[in-house]
């Protein structure tokens, strides 16, 4: 059974274009599904740093989507923005890694930051304060606020990472794509993660978790959450990429284990 959830036009663009690769048909889905584009790097564009041309990612998200067109299944219950959401997101997450754009030296201390987190976290059982990381790594919070703005997205693209990836998709996205439910190790990897997620999100301290609870709860952009909360939005950006970093060393344990 066909798609319920487009409309019978649509359907019919959708047929043209996977069946025939129809111009038109192509045509009339890039200029529907475009918005979808712009949502998807505005989103990723809180966590990425100058160095990084918006262009590019432009031109990653666009091949995302023209991606999406071509391994969408009408045939399966599932709202095509769903789909392409995550493959947009996988694409630009797939281009960003392959290009490399993170110094070895900012990636060693990434993973030293977040340790700290995970370690200092767990010893005292609540959200750690920035003094309390930097004596622990024995530097300064400038130095430490500067790594944690560098390696924002670094610290996305390792959430996105499992065990259980398959080689020719990626990461995650491949679970929205293929409507199994998987094995149980894997269900039991998603629900620990999930729960740890959850946990992490409860700790963190108020304005990281309004920042979170805004950005991924309620959609709002960067200027607009900045506007909520009367700050500059360079330094909603900082809460942001200090909320990730928390939320991933929250994960490291899972990862370990699997």
């Amino acid at each position: 059974m066909l798609n319920d959830k487009l409309s019978k036009e649509e359907l019919e663009y959708w047929e043209g274009w996977q069946q025939e690769r129809d111009p038109e048909a192509g045509d009339y889905l890039v200029e529907r599904y475009m918005p979808l584009v712009d949502y998807v790097i505005q989103r990723f564009m809180i966590s990425l740093p100058k160095t990084v041309d918006k262009d590019d990612i432009r031109s990653l998200a666009y091949g995302g989507l023209l991606d999406a067109f071509d391994k969408f299944n009408l045939e399966r219950d599932l709202k095509f923005e769903t789909y392409a959401a995550w493959r947009i997101k996988g694409a630009i997450i797939d281009g960003l890694r392959h290009n490399d754009w993170l110094p070895r030296s900012v990636r060693e201390k990434v993973k030293k930051i977040e340790k700290a987190y995970a370690v200092l976290e767990q010893e005292n059982n609540h959200s750690v304060t920035d003094a309390e990381v930097s004596k622990f790594l024995g530097i300064t919070k400038a130095e430490l606020n500067k790594t944690v703005s560098d390696a924002a997205l670094s610290t996305m693209i390792s959430m996105d990472e499992n065990p259980y990836e398959d080689n020719n998709q990626i990461g995650k996205y491949n679970i929205v794509g293929n409507g199994e439910a998987g094995s149980p190790e894997r269900r039991l990897y998603e629900r620990t993660i999930k729960e740890a997620l959850g946990a992490a999100i409860g700790r963190l301290p108020e304005k990281e978790k309004i920042v979170v609870s805004l950005c991924y709860f309620e959609d709002l952009k960067l200027t607009e959450i900045a506007e909520v909360l009367g700050v500059s939005v360079s330094r909603v950006s900082q809460l942001h990429s200090k909320a990730i970093l928390r939320l991933h060393s929250a994960t490291l344990s899972v990862h370990e284990y699997y």
